[in-house]
């Protein structure tokens, strides 16, 4: 079926249709029958909506960035390690009182993590893998911290470099780079 963007074909054909019946109308005037058809009211408006860009169709399920729950145990070991090892900045912090668990948000160049000392926000002993490009820098800014902990190590994949660190609550965090093949 022949949409708006193919009026002028349209139109062309009717002209020769109707020429073979001895009926002349002038190209002009075949454009505004056109347009007629498709319900607006000149040639103008009709090529103003040829000429305009393709509206973006919204895909009917679309994801945003995923968010992981971390649970942690103690506020100032998860500090020490997400802030002061990873190199992560707290964006905001939630207590429903001064004495309920902590649920804050850190996060790194793009990488969102929600750490939580709610029993049922998450498991402890989680994993999760992070893509990410310049592995090799990070590792190097990690190892020149000498946390006492954790001295992570790359190990080359198939899939390219990739590094693991384990928080102390045991959640690990497996940092990978794809690899340009």
């Amino acid at each position: 079926m022949r949409t708006y963007l193919d009026a002028k074909a349209m139109a062309k054909a009717m002209r020769e249709a109707l020429s073979e019946n001895q009926i002349d109308i002038s190209h002009s005037q075949a454009l505004e029958i056109v347009a007629r058809q498709f319900g607006v009211a000149t040639w103008n408006v009709l090529s103003a909506r040829i000429d305009a860009p393709e509206p973006k169709q919204q895909p009917a399920i679309a994801f945003e960035q995923a968010v992981p729950i971390v649970r942690i145990f103690d506020v100032a070991k998860a500090h020490e390690f997400y802030l002061g090892f990873l190199g992560f900045s707290v964006d905001w912090e939630h207590r429903f009182h001064p004495k309920a668990p902590l649920y804050t948000q850190v996060s790194r160049a793009g990488l969102v993590l929600h750490l939580s000392e709610h029993a049922g926000d998450a498991t402890p002993g989680g994993n999760m893998v992070v893509y990410m490009t310049g592995i090799r820098d990070y590792n190097r800014e990690l190892l020149d911290k000498n946390y006492p902990y954790m001295r992570p190590g790359i190990v080359e994949e198939g899939w390219g470099p990739e590094m693991q660190v384990i928080d102390p609550f045991n959640n690990r965090i497996r940092f990978m780079e794809r690899s340009e093949a």
